[in-house]
């Protein structure tokens, strides 16, 4: 009986699937470099947006919140937080930490300025705009 399956065979199907899936590698690469420009939103920072990021890094926000998807789960996600609450709500909670109410996870008390509570919306604001891909993928974070 003659053995189809050979070395040669094997081979060939290895190197054409290497190259087939190379060739893919590289399309889905130049379209990724293509679309990063699009998706870019750092140049539109602004100065108030680019110091409520500070806080927001300084004061290790992300110690209990995510951002994009990264951080702690602790606390609600922030990406939408501005779209879900509003500037007024977020100013006035943070604010107004710890509640106090037992049995609730608490947030710290970061005695911020009104100045820094309008930079750190700024922050939410810009990155309630950044192109996420659909995450949170509820709205609840």
């Amino acid at each position: 009986m003659e053995q189809v399956f050979t070395k040669a065979v094997a081979r060939n199907i290895f190197l054409g699937s290497a190259a087939f899936f190379l060739v893919i590698y590289l399309v889905l690469t130049v379209a990724t470099w293509h679309a990063i420009p699009q998706r870019d939103h750092a140049s539109a920072m602004t100065p108030q947006a680019v110091a409520g990021k500070y806080l927001v890094d300084t004061n290790d926000c992300q110690g209990c919140h995510t951002i994009n998807g990264e951080g702690s789960y602790f606390a609600p996600e922030l990406d939408n937080v501005y779209t879900r609450r509003g500037p007024d709500f977020i100013k006035a909670w943070i604010a107004a930490q710890p509640t106090g109410v037992a049995g609730r996870r608490q947030m710290p008390n970061f005695h911020f300025s009104p100045q820094q509570l309008d930079d750190i919306v700024a922050y939410l604001r810009w990155l309630s705009k950044v192109d996420t891909n659909h995450w949170p993928p509820n709205i609840q974070g």
